[in-house]
């Protein structure tokens, strides 16, 4: 059975991502390493800025001084991350890196992984994150396409159709 890639943080020295990125692109190139190293990203969104009293649209890292890593860790492939210009290292206590968690890697935008919930009409949840945090509603429907759960959430002793992702539920 083949190892499953997961996504890794590195630090980076801050400024460094794009040509960390590039580095280890170049050296996964060079090395024929596409099957253990498959891509290297950071996270970034568009905000708008005022400059000079104009709108402008600019690109700003989500995480400034982190690359993810999706790959396949082993000694080979931490040494040649390790050892790129401007790594300080993996993040994960000590030496050992801790890859994300699906939830984590959708989060941040990085890479989208639908997610499994093993929930049907009528059952019990607690809201985990969001203004309705600690909350509990009764599923009404689901949407697998869109991610999406309809629950039931009693407001003020009032019953109050909402409509979730599924990374803000959790099975009772």
């Amino acid at each position: 059975m083949a190892e499953e890639a997961k996504w890794y943080v590195a630090h980076t020295y801050s400024g460094y991502e794009n040509k960390v990125k590039e580095d280890l692109e170049k050296t996964v190139e060079n090395r024929g390493l596409q099957d253990m190293i498959l891509e290297v990203s950071y996270p970034t969104e568009e905000v708008v800025e005022m400059k000079d009293g104009k709108r402008k649209v600019v690109t700003r890292k989500l995480l400034p001084g982190y690359v993810m890593i999706k790959m396949i860790m082993n000694d080979k492939t931490w040494y040649i991350v390790r050892n790129t210009r401007g790594v300080t290292g993996f993040v994960g206590p000590g030496s050992k890196p801790v890859p994300l968690s699906d939830e984590e890697v959708t989060k941040l935008g990085v890479e989208y992984i639908p997610i499994e919930l093993d929930l049907s009409i009528g059952e019990s949840v607690r809201v985990i994150s969001g203004p309705l945090e600690n909350f509990i509603g009764t599923v009404e429907a689901l949407d697998p396409e869109r991610q999406k759960v309809k629950l039931t959430v009693s407001i003020f002793n009032r019953d109050t159709p909402v409509e979730l992702d599924y990374i803000q539920v959790q099975k009772l």
